[in-house]
């Protein structure tokens, strides 16, 4: 049965409770409705940005033609059919929930809104604000319809071999139509979405804001009922207590009497100044009186008090009680309840006597031996002991130097006064370890970075620990705290934290941590309308400085450079080195015109700038490439890309300038489209799909035993096995240094097919075959090795090999082309100088290179019948090479008209169409066809 108290309790809270209850339904239904309605507004951005990005792959894939690009544009329309299948599947009348809920966790909506977004449909489909944005939708779904149609329509005209771009233009036009049509949609959804989220949201406050009042109404009314009662029952509680107090105000211990049924407590005027209250001070009830002993005797004297209610055993106990000043002194108490006719207590009275002093006589030796012996313990670390008040009684001499405080002016002050600390990171206080000790009984060690407040010093970096002392009853008496310096293991940690995200040549961030801050800021323009801009620096002379004075004066001009633009940038902005030469900038919420000035003036700053090393100077210069984000590219790599492109146009068209990139700019278009090709030349490598391709070079006229000679030609067959001319690739690998990748390719299979095929012939019969190398590999120091290492591998005789060095290529690396002409020819090689007279230096560095053939640069050639000036340099480099003793070869040679007036002037040997055409390399054909062979990448 209810007690009838328990039924008072009922009455006084029911309408409270229900109250409640009514505003907790309102505001989980109202809170479930919002949340509902926000995973709509993410599922729009999922979906929105999946259109977009399917948009995106799609133009590219009509530009690029690259299944690749159509994968990904089916990967991101999936989403959008997910969602229309989810759409359509709940306008059902009885829907299939599971496919619904499949659907739309392919949609990319997270699987704990599902369930809330179903219910929100199917619930408030016909409510104004839901059925407006499903029509959105449906009207979204239908666009989305259109768009994958024209999509398929476009692959198939592809597939079907369409390369047009004006036959695709139509199919790509409807894209963007469909695009632009889809973009308000998704405006108007959100806005349906967001003003529907508002309603409800206002429609909860004020739901809130009427059961407040209906409750405050409520808490008056029983307030005032209760007040009057509480009046008329301490009016006869002070009259029975009167009477109680002159009974035994004859005693000299305190006298306490206790109602279990109504949780009164009596206390005489003794008990109450025991503990430091006057008369009438004390205002306890059960529970209050139970905080009031120590937390370490509490459970003891509550098991105490249970066995002697239930079993009559005597109560008699020594417990600590906390006095009006704070602090726990001993006392003994003893009881004796009073018991009913059925045996049940109905009453319990006793004694309180003070002990303290006794206690604490024999606790005193047990005290100072355990302090002691822990203090011992600790004594390599700095030591503090204090009581169970958190008082300091002990430091030792490490824990006075590392403090600041003596042991005489820390004694008996508060702990927080002589250790304080603070967190490292946030400079906000740490809460008292000790008193977690004394509380929970326990061991407490530092967690975090933690300083140490000294007295009268800096603050300095320790861990702490602390543990509790305990007296021979197990009772907590006091705490140990020890610690110890860290601050040279914080300087090592730091150091390491500084070294992981800055440059340790100039100090600077390094890629790293300026991508992490690219990617924070990109993710911040997604959700806000803010403009940031990106600069790409490349210092132009930065390897005429360190080819000529070493690398020490390259890495001093590095730390200048950064010096110089540190200064010129705005509080906040982001100055990193990104390796080598290379700088980044990452201008946050700046505009395009302040980014373009900033740009400007960190050029304006380098191409002043003199650099003097020793007895020398340089001037510097730098090409920028500045990306603004808002109007370009949106994910990181799309931004470093950009800028990179844009570094190079500016290098291209003269250094030291600033180049704005531009979606639509061609030239950025080309430098995109060579450094697409970066990738693809990678995986022909990969994939083996380079080949050889042959051309004959024939003797003008008849020469007694004159060798075969023959150009190798390289060429690349793309993913679809299409033969890709030179042109298209090679510009991209020059770019990118991806020359030598290849021509240790061409080396390697030139090498060993003609080992393969040529194996004990007589190396005259078989001829010369001559292998294009770049400017590149000649630079490579390592490249020389290589060569003699395929030679050793494929035993090919040297004499085979005529290696072609373009004139430019050792104009510009003159000592290093010699060295290299000059190593390989000792041992049987030959050289020959290709596209020779192009250059304005050619007859004055002629002398110089021991080169066996000069090639005629074939603009000179193809035109020399209709031009005389070209007719007379074919005949002077001829002459000139005559007289140098060096055979001379005439290439492009596409008429026998021009053949014929070659051998007038008596130039050696023609190569071009009208002698033969480049075919796949065949090395035995070409025997029996006694053609001399050459690799050329050209």
């Amino acid at each position: 049965m209810t007690k009838p108290g328990g039924w008072r309790l009922v009455r006084i809270i029911w309408p409270f409770v229900v109250t409640v209850l009514l505003l907790l339904l309102l505001g989980h239904a109202s809170l479930t409705v919002i949340s509902a309605i926000r995973a709509y507004v993410g599922a729009e951005s999922q979906w929105s940005k999946a259109q977009k990005s399917a948009v995106i792959h799609l133009e590219q894939y009509g530009q690029t033609r690259n299944e690749d690009d159509y994968s990904r544009y089916l990967a991101e329309i999936a989403v959008n059919l997910s969602d229309r299948k989810a759409r359509i599947e709940l306008e059902k009348p009885h829907p299939d929930f599971n496919i619904a809920r499949q659907a739309l966790v392919a949609g990319r909506n997270h699987p704990d809104d599902i369930d809330d977004m179903i219910n929100l449909f199917r619930r408030f489909r016909n409510v104004s604000f839901m059925a407006k944005a499903i029509a959105i939708w449906a009207e979204a779904d239908t666009q989305i319809g259109e768009l994958d149609q024209t999509a398929r329509a476009l692959h198939a005209a592809i597939g079907a071999g369409t390369r047009e771009p004006a036959e695709l233009r139509p199919l790509l036009l409807r894209v963007r139509a469909i695009d632009e049509r889809l973009t308000p949609l998704v405006v108007s959804f959100s806005a349906t979405m967001g003003a529907a989220s508002r309603q409800t949201g206002l429609l909860l406050t004020l739901s809130n804001l009427l059961v407040a009042v209906a409750l405050a109404l409520i808490a008056a009314l029983r307030t005032r009922h209760l007040i009057r009662q509480g009046e008329a029952f301490e009016s006869a509680l002070r009259t029975s207590e009167e009477r109680f107090d002159y009974a035994i105000s004859g005693s000299n211990d305190g006298i306490w009497d206790w109602n279990s049924h109504s949780d009164e407590i009596y206390f005489s005027s003794r008990f109450e100044e025991l503990l430091g209250y006057a008369a009438g001070g004390m205002r306890e009830t059960t529970a209050s009186f139970l905080r009031r002993i120590h937390p370490a005797d509490r459970k003891t004297v509550v098991v105490r008090l249970r066995e002697h209610l239930e079993r009559g055993d005597a109560f008699d106990l020594d417990f600590r009680l906390r006095t009006h000043e704070g602090d726990y002194r001993w006392f003994r108490a003893r009881g004796r309840s009073v018991r009913g006719a059925e045996g049940e207590p109905r009453r319990m009275a006793g004694s309180l006597t003070d002990i303290s002093d006794r206690k604490q006589a024999e606790a005193q030796v047990f005290d100072e031996k355990e302090r002691a012996q822990v203090t011992l313990a600790s004594i390599a670390d700095a030591v503090i002991t204090v009581d169970t008040l958190g008082r300091v009684e002990y430091l030792n001499p490490i824990a006075e130097r590392l403090t600041g405080w003596r042991q005489e002016d820390a004694h008996r002050s508060p702990l927080q006064e002589v250790f304080s600390i603070l967190d490292e990171s946030t400079g906000g206080e740490v809460a008292d370890p000790v008193a977690r000790a004394l509380r929970d009984g326990c061991t407490v060690k530092s967690a975090g970075n933690i300083v140490l407040r000294r007295r009268n010093d800096a603050p300095i970096a320790i861990d702490h620990s602390v543990a509790p002392i305990r007296d021979r009853t197990g009772n907590t008496v006091g705490a140990v705290l020890a610690f110890h310096d860290m601050s040279r293991e914080r300087q090592y940690a730091a150091r390491l934290a500084h070294l992981a995200s800055h440059d340790a040549l100039t100090g600077l961030l390094n890629r790293r941590e300026f991508e992490h801050r690219l990617n924070l800021a990109l993710a911040e323009g997604q959700h806000q309308d803010v403009n940031h801009a990106v600069l790409y620096l490349d210092l132009d002379q930065f390897k005429v400085v360190n080819d000529t004075c070493g690398h020490a004066a390259g890495d001093e001009l590095l730390r200048q450079v950064s010096a110089l633009l540190r200064p010129r940038l705005r509080e906040g902005d982001t100055l990193a080195r990104l390796g080598g030469d290379e700088f980044g900038v990452l201008l946050e919420h700046c505009a395009a015109t302040p980014a373009l000035r900033i740009a400007d003036s960190l050029r304006k700053t380098i191409g002043d700038f003199h650099f003097v090393w020793k007895t020398r100077s340089f001037n510097v210069g730098v090409s920028i490439g500045l990306v603004n984000i808002a109007e370009g590219p949106q994910t990181l790599a799309q931004v470093l890309s950009a800028a990179d492109a844009a570094c190079y146009v500016a290098k291209d068209k003269g250094r030291n300038r600033v180049q704005v990139y531009s979606p639509e700019s061609d030239e950025l278009t080309l430098r995109h489209g060579e450094m697409e090709w970066v990738n693809r030349i990678h995986r022909a490598l990969e994939e083996n799909r380079f080949c050889l391709y042959a051309q004959p070079i024939h003797a003008t006229r008849s020469i007694a035993d004159a060798p075969p000679y023959t150009e190798l030609l390289l060429r690349l067959r793309d993913e679809t096995n299409e033969l890709v001319p030179p042109m298209a690739f090679i510009p991209a690998a020059e770019r990118y240094h991806l020359m030598p990748a290849i021509d240790r390719w061409v080396i390697t299979t030139a090498f060993d097919v003609l080992a393969r095929h040529f194996e004990g012939k007589d190396a005259a019969a078989i001829g010369t075959y001559a292998i294009n190398l770049s400017g590149a590999s000649i630079g490579d120091e390592e490249f020389l090795d290589f060569v003699r290492t395929q030679f050793v591998r494929s035993h090919i005789p040297h004499s085979y090999i005529c290696f072609e060095i373009t004139e430019t290529t050792a104009v510009t690396s003159l000592s290093k082309a010699t060295e290299f002409i000059v190593a390989l020819r000792g041992l049987g090689c030959r050289f020959a100088l290709d596209d020779f007279g192009v250059g304005v230096s050619s007859l004055t560095y002629l002398k110089h290179l021991p080169v066996d053939y000069l090639k005629i640069d074939g603009s000179f050639v193809k035109d020399m019948l209709d031009d005389p000036v070209d007719y007379a340099m074919v005949e002077a480099i001829h002459r000139i090479g005559n007289i140098m003793g060096k055979k001379t070869i005439a290439e492009s040679v596409e008429s026998r008209a021009i053949l014929d007036a070659l051998r007038t002037i008596g130039v050696d040997y023609a190569q071009g169409f009208a002698i033969a055409a480049p075919a796949p390399f065949v090395p035995l054909r070409a025997v029996r066809a006694k053609t001399p062979r050459r690799v050329a990448v050209a």
